[in-house]
């Protein structure tokens, strides 16, 4: 406790010590977010409203003001990102459970996991999951974006825009960019772990690869994250901090949206919940960018979806869309826990007051140290079976085991081996419980539901046993605490996964593009068969693309704005 206290007292000193950093920062946002409003805010009319100010929101808030010329209202349901938690990376494991910047959503009993419910964090914060995540900045594979097969949304589309949105530490080329809103950076400090991870992976026959988001995702090496001087980089303090000075954009937090307002077909304004109240706003055009829950629970709660389903919780339907809140994807995950023979994990340093000191102080004086920690160390990008044209399975390392993620470490020194899928078939849903807005979404993954899913990830657990007992890494192991020795068959292994196997974390695909009766929006992410009505987050996404997806998100999200900018320029004022 003595620690944590130091440690909280050193982020205090750290604004007067550090004026330029993320948290001073917040200070001015929220002096110019209360600013007077000119006349077109105080007429609760504005060119465009965008809905959620996570990811996605925060980039198109951003780029749709920059010119000036359009108004933009801003909602997030959540607070202000004020938590000092939000700008440590390592503070993500504080932020798990914490109910005042996670939705701390919860699955329905899933049939292929023995009836458990899974638990999914959500950001419910200026930044939204950008905010909250492990902050591991990983793009997906190039053919993952070719094979959504839509129009204008490849790889080489999509490729600018990645690199349009980075300022990357290595500096520019083919693949990256500088100058971005978003920092990404490679790790302070190695650790000699890690280093064995990725030199027993390369053993095995797995190349070292130094940018898993260049010519190919395939091998193994250190993650790269976003961020920047040792702090996160949201996309609130990357995109937003700087849009919040401008005069034609208005924040509006803890404001929960409740209903989309039609005029007919056509999209005009939004309500929202506020301080007690309900307020209404309208606009030309409304934007929904609350990812793959939030965004089909506000379109079938306003009458858009599957109208079997929306009559039965009493919401009148606008339109029957059945594809709305279906194809629901995600990776699943596995971990594996080993007792270390040296006391160098971060188990170790925090059995110790003394080494819990010297990190606050580490991190305090030089933004360096196990603070700085994203939640995937080294990794390495593999096929489970050699036929494969490319990765199936993505395997994360870290220095640091717990029984529950966001939970106590382990009393001994260990560090966890994961595994989790990267082209993901199993295909869940996303339905509205009730018609209240406050009211959590009805959420089914259908995890392992096929068997490709359920091969890929037996095989990619026993990869990890076998890297994890390849020499040097294998050096440092005294046993394997979990799941351990019982386990030994693929019916084993396949049991293990579906008794402990969890989210990662990448839902998409709940109101996905393209062309046929099971998309949502079109090319231009406008919903079919309403006018004034987009969609702009990972929700659009025809399948999930392979690893991490906040980069992807960003993305699409940056195409999104331009796509909005192009159509604007074609209307007459």
């Amino acid at each position: 406790m003595f620690a944590l206290v130091f440690f909280l007292a050193a982020m205090l000193r750290s604004v007067a010590l550090h004026p330029q950093g993320n948290i001073p920062q917040l200070a001015l946002c929220s002096r110019s977010a209360n600013r007077p409003r000119d006349e077109a805010m105080q007429a609760e009319n504005f060119d465009y409203i965008i809905v959620g100010a996570g990811s996605a929101g925060c980039v198109l808030a951003n780029r749709i003001t920059a010119g000036g010329r359009h108004t933009v209202l801003l909602l997030e349901a959540g607070p202000r990102d004020t938590d000092p938690w939000i700008h440590v990376p390592l503070g993500y494991g504080k932020l798990f459970t914490k109910k005042s910047v996670n939705w701390s959503y919860e699955s329905e009993p899933e049939p292929t996991l023995g009836g458990r419910r899974i638990f999914t964090p959500r950001g419910k914060v200026l930044g939204g999951s950008s905010s909250i995540n492990g902050l591991v900045y990983i793009r997906g594979q190039h053919e993952d974006f070719d094979g959504w097969g839509v129009p204008g949304w490849g790889y080489d589309d999509l490729l600018p825009y990645f690199i349009r949105s980075e300022d990357q530490q290595r500096g520019a080329n083919p693949w990256h960019g500088t100058g971005g809103p978003l920092a990404v950076s490679d790790p302070p400090d190695t650790h000699e772990l890690a280093d064995a991870f990725i030199a027993s992976a390369q053993a095995l026959g797995i190349a070292r690869n130094d940018d898993f988001n260049g010519a190919t995702q395939e091998g193994t090496g250190y993650y790269q994250a976003t961020a920047r001087n040792g702090r996160r980089c949201s996309t609130a303090t990357g995109y937003l901090r700087p849009a919040e000075r401008r005069p034609n954009l208005r924040v509006e937090v803890n404001a929960l949206a409740t209903r989309i307002v039609f005029d007919g077909l056509r999209a005009t304004g939004i309500e929202f919940r506020q301080g007690g109240q309900t307020h209404r706003a309208d606009a030309r055009e409304i934007i929904l960018s609350g990812g793959a829950f939030n965004s089909p629970q506000l379109l079938q709660l306003s009458g858009v979806g599957p109208a079997e389903h929306l009559r039965s919780k009493g919401v009148d339907v606008v339109l029957d869309v059945r594809a709305v809140g279906e194809g629901l994807q995600d990776h699943y995950y596995a971990r594996t826990f080993w007792k270390c023979n040296r006391p160098i994990t971060l188990n170790d340093d925090m059995m110790s007051l003394w080494r819990q000191m010297g990190i606050g102080l580490r991190y305090l004086l030089s933004r360096r140290g196990p603070l700085t920690v994203s939640a995937g160390y080294a990794a390495a990008f593999v096929r489970t079976r050699p036929e494969l044209t490319r990765p199936d399975a993505q395997i994360y390392f870290i220095n640091f085991s717990t029984a529950k993620r966001g939970g106590v470490l382990h009393p001994f020194s260990g560090f966890t081996c994961s595994v989790s899928q990267l082209q993901a078939e199993s295909r869940g849903w996303v339905r509205i419980a009730s018609s209240d807005p406050a009211a959590p979404p009805s959420i089914r993954y259908n995890y392992l539901d096929t068997e490709v899913d359920r091969r890929m990830m037996v095989e990619g657990l026993k990869i990890v046993r076998r890297l994890v007992r390849t020499p040097p890494l294998a050096g440092y192991v005294t046993g394997e605490e979990f799941p351990g020795p019982l386990v030994q068959t693929d019916e084993d292994w396949l049991a293990f996964c579906r008794e402990y196997g969890e989210t990662v974390f990448h839902p998409t695909s709940t109101c996905s593009m393209g062309t046929g009766a099971a998309s949502v929006v079109d090319h231009r992410l406008r919903v079919r068969g309403l006018a004034g009505l987009r969609v702009i987050d990972a929700s659009v996404m025809p399948a999930v693309p392979s690893g991490n997806i906040n980069a992807a998100v960003i993305a699409v999200a940056e195409k999104g704005a331009d796509l909005v900018l192009q159509d604007a320029a074609t209307i007459v004022d």
